[in-house]
């Protein structure tokens, strides 16, 4: 760096001071210039009376007739002789509480007239514009106690008080003098204070001597203020007097060019001490944070899972499948072929001009890819619904025919029996705008999101699984992991088996999913098997789920009771001191220094599985999001294309080609407000929901601490929350 801290510190001190003495400077002839602003409006208005009061040589008080004698003012250069007066300045604020004051301190004994200043005079301290107003005051006799009570009056108020002249002459002379000093004040203020602070604001908005072709001097210097903070800070932490020495977490396969970047600068220090890396302490001094290698694509990703909260030290992450499984969830809810390309077009654009989004939209910066990523997973699910704007595309030929009857026959093999197969990809064009098409979809859908859902959940206790091997934690993975998985395979799984043997088995009279599983769970007599033996096989199923919570339910808190109890005899009667912050760092749940309570864990215990057990099926059930947020976007599309453009087709010509025109307008115009607006934010926070509730809670804790590496330039760059 080229500056130092010294000088940039005597440099500012230096400017400091020099501001401060042209602000008290300013504020001196601002006051000045008020107060010469305040006189010459005192004048004005005694100018205006004075003149208006002289005794008119046209003709003498015996010959002016009534009417005339009424208009004379009562207070004239002849009155103010045998009248005392006072005048001043007081704010249009404090106006009315003044005259009040005024005339309950006198008894009615005094007259005021006021005349509002049109220019408002600036504050010298706060620099705000205040409205003033000139006051003359009128009392019998120009001295004794009735001018002791004004002046009291004036006093509590703190009135500015000026003189009276005594005559119009006088106003007038003096008046020309006043509005001279005003001008000459007005100018000195304007044109010293604000060119000095003009030429001093240009001066520290240039680039500096040291860094010409850097950012502004004033930037440069907060910018540097900043890292040279930083940098204290990280001092503190130190401890030693001549070698300071500090403990540090670092990423273990950064560890050789740690160590190769610190030689370099050792050999470059001539002789001096330098910095090394020591070997790594055998106990570790706090709980390792969560390094996560990403790259642009990857850290709106695990920016999401991060708001959940911060995976634990070597913890499976859920980022690495979100990446894939929450675009996917997304463009099954929003699947269209038009506006999924609508939204991947605006991906597009994002990503093309993320140099200009960087610092200007840091969000939008961040979440481009994710655009692009929803866009292309939501014009894939349209494609698989075949639905473009509500509209269905005849890619291939249709594998329905229609009869004479205007009815629609199969044209393949619905028995499976080795004849013509179905519509290549995706749901058939035919079904758009049949009369049983909201039917078969719903069906459809219903069934793929309880698929997915339970594939989903599946993956998760799997992961479960991965944490309790990679911790070495047989407890965990004989007493949760297994009975949990046994549940979910045994009951849900077996769901999935029915989902799909109806699809591919052709079954003259197929029963019924949800009676099956009813007689399943409450173990009456199924009346129509899938197969022969799968209702022995679904009974059998059915007695390993049941038997699979009592596992997950007791034999845990006992071990770990046994563990404990284990523990102690081994240690004696020797106190076995633990740190805080490791002991959750090993995975296990109550180590050997800390008290063991057998009916909280055992209480702790019931909790897990009940949740784990009616959690399943919630979740299995909020699944059926992905097919409601589907059906509303079909049905929604539909509405709109139907209530626009259908109707403007429908007219006769030439009419149609006018409506058309407007039709289209209206249609694009709630298209991007609902289904692209609206529309898209509902279905990416359902899919958030699926994601942090249904599939991180059957593995994910979140109790990790995020590794937060020095890094200058992170404190130097803009983040837009400022």
């Amino acid at each position: 760096s080229n500056y130092r801290m010294d000088s940039v510190e005597a440099e500012l001190q230096t400017l400091y001071q020099t501001f401060l003495k042209f602000k008290e400077n300013n504020g001196n002839l601002t006051n000045e210039r008020n107060q010469a602003l305040e006189r010459a409006r005192v004048l004005a208005l005694a100018k205006t009376m004075l003149a208006a009061g002289a005794p008119s040589t046209a003709m003498t008080a015996d010959e002016e007739s009534f009417a005339v004698s009424a208009k004379k003012p009562l207070v004239g250069e002849d009155t103010i002789g045998r009248l005392g007066y006072l005048a001043g300045v007081v704010p249009t604020a404090d106006k009315a509480r003044f005259e009040r004051a005024l005339w309950r301190a006198s008894r009615g004994n005094t007259f005021t007239q006021c005349e509002p200043i049109k220019v408002p005079v600036k504050d010298p301290k706060t620099g705000q514009e205040i409205e003033k107003s000139v006051f003359v005051i009128y009392f019998q006799g120009a001295t004794g106690a009735m001018q002791q009570k004004v002046m009291k009056v004036c006093t509590a108020f703190g009135v500015n008080m000026y003189d009276w002249p005594g005559s119009a002459g006088e106003a007038s002379s003096e008046l020309a003098r006043v509005q001279k000093i005003v001008e000459e004040k007005t100018a000195v203020c304007e044109g010293a204070y604000d060119g000095f602070m003009r030429s001093a604001i240009e001066d520290l908005l240039k680039p500096s001597a040291e860094n010409p072709d850097g950012n502004s001097k004033i930037e440069e210097w907060r910018l540097f203020c900043i890292k040279e903070k930083s940098i204290y800070n990280i001092l503190n932490l130190c401890s030693g007097d001549i070698a300071l020495r500090v403990h540090i977490w670092f990423p273990a396969t950064d560890e050789e060019s740690i160590k190769k970047v610190l030689q370099r600068l050792n050999a470059s220090q001539e002789g001096q001490q330098g910095a090394f890396l020591g070997d790594s302490a055998p106990q570790a001094y706090s709980k390792p944070p969560t390094y996560i290698r990403t790259n642009e694509y990857t850290e709106g990703w695990q920016e999401i899972i991060n708001t959940y909260g911060i995976p634990k030290y070597q913890e499976a992450n859920p980022a690495l499948l979100t990446i894939v499984t929450f675009p996917f969830i997304f463009g099954m809810m929003y699947g269209d072929v038009g506006h999924g390309t609508l939204l991947l077009l605006a991906g597009v654009w994002l990503v093309m001009n993320a140099d200009s989004l960087r610092y200007s939209q840091p969000a939008l910066f961040m979440a481009r890819y994710m655009v692009l990523s929803l866009g292309i997973f939501a014009t894939y699910a349209g494609f698989m619904y075949n639905d473009f704007f509500s509209v269905g595309l005849q890619i291939f030929d249709s594998r329905w025919t229609k009869q004479p009857d205007h009815s629609y026959a199969p044209n393949f093999d619905t028995k499976n029996e080795g004849g013509p197969g179905p519509y290549p990809f995706g749901m058939d064009w035919a079904w758009s705008g049949a009369d049983n098409e909201l039917l078969f979809q719903n069906s459809m859908k219903m069934k793929l999101s309880v698929l997915f859902g339970v594939l989903q959940m599946v993956v998760g206790v799997l992961l479960r699984w991965s944490n309790a091997v990679y911790e070495k934690n047989m407890t965990d993975f004989i007493c949760e992991c297994l009975p949990m998985m046994v549940f979910m395979l045994c009951f849900f799984g077996w769901m999935d088996v029915m989902i799909l043997y109806k699809w591919v088995s052709p079954i003259d009279n197929p029963p019924s999913i949800i009676n099956s599983l009813i007689c399943m769970a409450m173990g009456q007599e199924d009346k129509f098997p899938f197969w022969d033996g799968s209702v022995e096989l679904a009974k059998t199923l059915m007695k390993f789920t049941v038997a699979s919570v009592p596992i997950m339910l007791l034999p845990k808190p006992f071990i770990l009771w046994y563990q404990h109890s284990k523990a102690q005899k081994k240690s004696g009667d020797h106190i076995v001191l633990e740190d805080v912050e490791s002991a959750g760092a090993g995975g296990h749940d109550h180590g050997h220094g800390e008290e063991f309570e057998f009916g909280e864990v055992f209480i702790h215990q019931i909790i897990e599985t009940i949740e784990f057990v009616l959690g399943t099926v919630s979740h299995t059930a909020s699944y059926l999001r992905i097919w409601a947020l589907s059906l509303a976007h079909q049905q929604l599309s539909l509405v709109f294309f139907q209530k626009t453009l259908t109707m403007g087709l429908e007219m006769s010509f030439p009419t149609n080609g006018i409506v058309i025109y407007f039709m289209f307008a209206a249609w694009f115009g709630v298209t991007l407000g609902v289904l692209l607006g609206m529309d898209v934010l509902e279905c990416f926070l359902h899919t958030l929901r699926l994601h942090w509730v249904e599939f991180q809670s059957k593995f994910y804790k979140a109790e990790g601490l995020q590794f937060a590496p020095y890094d200058i330039k992170k404190l130097v760059t803009p983040t837009g929350d400022e």
